[in-house]
């Protein structure tokens, strides 16, 4: 697709599920948050999509999984304790997503200019990306401790593009779940869901403009969005 123009376009990206499979030191690092506190490990298929919830979420499904009520109280130590164990192990077993890296390069030669708009603390996010050597793509890293709202707020979104000199106008969100879906839908922007990602839904009942099912299939829909 070397005749794409995509000068002034903005593409917001979530991170968790959609650009990078993060799952495997999620899961690792609740898992060894449970075991200190001698609980049986969640399954990594039964865990996998809690991860796009955020680490309270995760913590209290991991809980609930193991058939033990976890008090109000508790919660906050967990997670400082979940969050420092995931820190640890951020990229130990993360990759990105088949095609990821590839499509990134094409849109931002075609340019594109990229931004990250995840729920994860922006120093967990670029910590994660840094390790991937993928933060070079980004014009901007936003997660929700430094927005006004956290998704599915539209303000995520909004604050974004701006971070990243982009106009709402001329923006696109790729994600993988509702979270991404109902952000994109608050912020009036139109958006892609990528469906190996995170959702404890069916992706078609997100409301999403698009399923696709590989990062080789974003840049058609892409060009067929700003050509219209």
């Amino acid at each position: 697709m070397t005749d794409l123009d995509l000068t002034g376009w903005t593409i917001a990206f979530d991170l968790d599920g959609t650009l990078v499979d993060t799952a495997p030191d999620l899961v690792g690092a609740l898992n060894a948050v449970l075991a200190e506190r001698g609980l049986a490990p969640v399954p990594f298929e039964a865990a996998r999509d809690m991860v796009g919830r955020g680490a309270k979420a995760l913590i209290e499904q991991g809980y609930a999984a193991t058939g033990l009520p976890l008090a109000p109280d508790q919660s906050p130590a967990l997670v400082e304790r979940f969050i420092a164990v995931y820190r640890n192990r951020i990229a130990d077993e993360s990759v990105p997503f088949e095609g990821c890296v590839d499509t990134l390069e094409l849109l931002a030669d075609a340019g594109a200019t990229l931004v990250v708009c995840t729920n994860k603390r922006t120093d967990l996010a670029t910590a994660l990306l840094d390790a991937l050597d993928m933060t070079r793509h980004f014009a901007a890293i936003v997660g929700a401790d430094v927005a006004p709202a956290a998704k599915p707020d539209g303000r995520h979104l909004l604050f974004a593009v701006e971070e990243a000199d982009g106009d709402p106008d001329m923006a696109l969100m790729v994600g993988d779940s509702r979270t991404d879906v109902n952000g994109a839908r608050n912020a009036g922007i139109p958006v892609a869901v990528m469906a190996f990602g995170y959702s404890d839904v069916p992706r078609e009942e997100l409301g999403a403009d698009v399923i696709l099912a590989h990062f080789n299939d974003l840049p058609a829909w892409i060009a067929a969005r700003t050509a219209a």
